[in-house]
Protein backbone atom coordinates (compact mmCIF):
# COMPACT_ATOMS: atom_id res chain seq x y z
CA UNK A 1 0.00 0.00 0.00
CA UNK A 2 0.89 3.16 -1.42
CA UNK A 3 0.40 6.41 2.03
CA UNK A 4 -2.51 8.47 1.09
CA UNK A 5 -3.88 11.30 3.07
CA UNK A 6 -7.58 12.48 2.87
CA UNK A 7 -7.85 15.38 5.26
CA UNK A 8 -11.77 16.32 6.06
CA UNK A 9 -12.55 19.46 7.76
CA UNK A 10 -15.02 21.89 8.71
CA UNK A 11 -16.99 23.42 11.45
CA UNK A 12 -18.62 21.52 14.35
CA UNK A 13 -21.51 19.46 13.33
CA UNK A 14 -20.77 19.84 9.67
CA UNK A 15 -20.89 16.17 8.98
CA UNK A 16 -16.97 15.73 9.38
CA UNK A 17 -17.20 12.34 11.22
CA UNK A 18 -19.96 10.92 9.42
CA UNK A 19 -18.25 11.63 5.88
CA UNK A 20 -15.10 10.42 6.87
CA UNK A 21 -16.65 7.13 8.45
CA UNK A 22 -18.59 6.17 5.75
CA UNK A 23 -15.39 6.76 3.28
CA UNK A 24 -13.48 4.44 5.80
CA UNK A 25 -15.67 1.89 4.96
CA UNK A 26 -16.14 2.04 1.86
CA UNK A 27 -12.60 1.30 1.51
CA UNK A 28 -11.60 -0.75 3.84
CA UNK A 29 -13.82 -4.33 5.29
CA UNK A 30 -11.45 -3.58 8.45
CA UNK A 31 -10.52 -0.36 9.25
CA UNK A 32 -9.12 1.52 11.97
CA UNK A 33 -10.62 4.21 14.48
CA UNK A 34 -7.56 6.38 15.92
CA UNK A 35 -9.59 8.35 18.80
CA UNK A 36 -7.59 11.22 20.58
CA UNK A 37 -10.26 12.25 22.75
CA UNK A 38 -8.91 12.29 26.40
CA UNK A 39 -11.74 11.57 29.06
CA UNK A 40 -11.70 15.00 30.45
CA UNK A 41 -15.43 14.88 31.89
CA UNK A 42 -19.31 13.63 31.79
CA UNK A 43 -19.86 15.10 28.27
CA UNK A 44 -16.87 14.00 26.78
CA UNK A 45 -17.65 10.49 28.19
CA UNK A 46 -21.52 11.19 26.51
CA UNK A 47 -19.49 11.95 22.90
CA UNK A 48 -16.86 9.20 22.70
CA UNK A 49 -20.20 6.26 23.49
CA UNK A 50 -22.49 7.98 20.30
CA UNK A 51 -18.82 8.34 18.20
CA UNK A 52 -18.49 4.40 19.70
CA UNK A 53 -22.50 3.43 18.85
CA UNK A 54 -21.97 4.79 15.42
CA UNK A 55 -19.50 2.62 14.22
CA UNK A 56 -19.99 -1.03 13.67
CA UNK A 57 -18.60 -4.05 14.66
CA UNK A 58 -15.57 -4.17 11.81
CA UNK A 59 -14.21 -1.55 13.28
CA UNK A 60 -10.39 -1.58 15.56
CA UNK A 61 -10.24 0.84 17.86
CA UNK A 62 -7.33 2.34 19.20
CA UNK A 63 -7.45 5.50 21.57
CA UNK A 64 -4.19 7.59 21.99
CA UNK A 65 -4.48 10.86 23.06
CA UNK A 66 -0.46 12.44 21.93
CA UNK A 67 1.70 10.23 20.23
CA UNK A 68 0.76 8.94 17.19
CA UNK A 69 3.68 8.32 15.88
CA UNK A 70 4.06 5.15 18.23
CA UNK A 71 1.44 3.23 16.66
CA UNK A 72 2.15 0.87 13.56
CA UNK A 73 -0.81 1.15 11.58
CA UNK A 74 1.17 0.26 7.78
CA UNK A 75 -1.07 -1.20 5.32
CA UNK A 76 -4.33 -0.17 7.11
CA UNK A 77 -7.32 2.56 6.31
CA UNK A 78 -7.42 4.80 9.39
CA UNK A 79 -9.57 7.48 10.60
CA UNK A 80 -7.60 9.89 13.00
CA UNK A 81 -10.59 11.53 14.64
CA UNK A 82 -9.86 13.75 15.49
CA UNK A 83 -6.95 16.44 15.21
CA UNK A 84 -8.97 19.02 17.12
CA UNK A 85 -8.84 16.87 20.13
CA UNK A 86 -5.52 16.23 19.56
CA UNK A 87 -4.41 19.23 19.56
CA UNK A 88 -6.34 19.74 22.51
CA UNK A 89 -4.61 17.60 24.75
CA UNK A 90 -1.10 18.19 23.35
CA UNK A 91 -1.89 22.35 24.15
CA UNK A 92 -2.95 21.38 27.73
CA UNK A 93 0.31 19.51 28.42
CA UNK A 94 2.55 22.28 26.75
CA UNK A 95 1.11 24.56 29.22
CA UNK A 96 -0.94 26.26 27.01
CA UNK A 97 2.33 27.33 24.82
CA UNK A 98 1.46 28.07 21.14
CA UNK A 99 5.03 27.89 19.88
CA UNK A 100 5.78 24.95 22.15
CA UNK A 101 2.50 22.90 21.31
CA UNK A 102 3.09 23.81 17.36
CA UNK A 103 6.60 22.41 17.36
CA UNK A 104 5.63 19.28 18.75
CA UNK A 105 2.35 18.63 16.95
CA UNK A 106 4.13 19.25 13.45
CA UNK A 107 6.92 16.98 14.54
CA UNK A 108 4.83 14.50 15.29
CA UNK A 109 2.61 14.58 12.09
CA UNK A 110 5.63 13.92 10.62
CA UNK A 111 6.99 11.05 12.48
CA UNK A 112 3.23 9.45 11.96
CA UNK A 113 2.96 10.03 8.52
CA UNK A 114 5.93 8.53 7.35
CA UNK A 115 4.00 4.94 7.18
CA UNK A 116 2.58 3.17 4.48
CA UNK A 117 -1.34 3.38 4.91
CA UNK A 118 -4.72 5.61 4.13
CA UNK A 119 -5.22 7.69 6.19
CA UNK A 120 -8.27 9.99 6.39
CA UNK A 121 -8.17 12.92 8.91
CA UNK A 122 -11.25 14.92 10.79
CA UNK A 123 -10.23 18.13 12.18
CA UNK A 124 -12.26 21.69 12.52
CA UNK A 125 -12.18 24.78 11.26
CA UNK A 126 -12.74 26.73 14.40
CA UNK A 127 -11.39 29.77 13.07
CA UNK A 128 -14.70 30.86 10.94
CA UNK A 129 -16.66 31.76 13.77
CA UNK A 130 -16.83 34.49 16.51
CA UNK A 131 -13.53 35.86 17.70
CA UNK A 132 -12.85 34.19 21.13
CA UNK A 133 -13.21 35.94 23.47
CA UNK A 134 -10.11 35.18 26.50
CA UNK A 135 -6.15 34.73 25.10
CA UNK A 136 -5.68 31.02 25.39
CA UNK A 137 -8.74 30.50 23.41
CA UNK A 138 -7.48 32.79 20.92
CA UNK A 139 -3.97 31.09 20.82
CA UNK A 140 -5.97 27.72 20.38
CA UNK A 141 -7.18 29.12 17.35
CA UNK A 142 -4.23 30.36 16.16
CA UNK A 143 -2.22 26.73 16.61
CA UNK A 144 -5.22 24.91 15.12
CA UNK A 145 -5.62 26.98 12.06
CA UNK A 146 -1.75 26.39 11.52
CA UNK A 147 -2.03 22.80 11.74
CA UNK A 148 -4.87 22.48 9.67
CA UNK A 149 -2.83 24.52 6.68
CA UNK A 150 0.12 22.10 7.94
CA UNK A 151 -1.70 18.73 7.54
CA UNK A 152 -3.67 19.82 4.40
CA UNK A 153 0.08 20.43 2.89
CA UNK A 154 0.68 16.69 3.45
CA UNK A 155 -2.54 15.51 2.16
CA UNK A 156 -3.27 14.00 -0.93
CA UNK A 157 -7.31 15.17 -1.28
CA UNK A 158 -8.10 17.90 0.90
CA UNK A 159 -12.73 18.18 1.99
CA UNK A 160 -14.42 20.16 3.56
CA UNK A 161 -17.91 19.96 4.83
CA UNK A 162 -20.46 22.30 5.10
CA UNK A 163 -24.11 21.45 5.77
CA UNK A 164 -23.57 17.54 5.58
CA UNK A 165 -22.00 18.32 2.10
CA UNK A 166 -18.38 17.41 1.06
CA UNK A 167 -16.57 20.05 -1.07
CA UNK A 168 -13.23 19.02 -2.38
CA UNK A 169 -10.53 21.58 -2.08
CA UNK A 170 -7.37 19.42 -3.56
Amino acid sequence: MTREIIFVTGGQRSGKSRYAQDLAESLSADPVYLATARRWDMDFEKRIRRHQADRGDTWQTIEEENHLSRLDLSGRTVLLDCITLWLTNIFHDNGYDTDASLQEAKAEWDRFIRQDFRLIVVSNEIGMCLHAPDEASRHFTDLQGWMNQYIAASADKVFVMISGLPLQLK
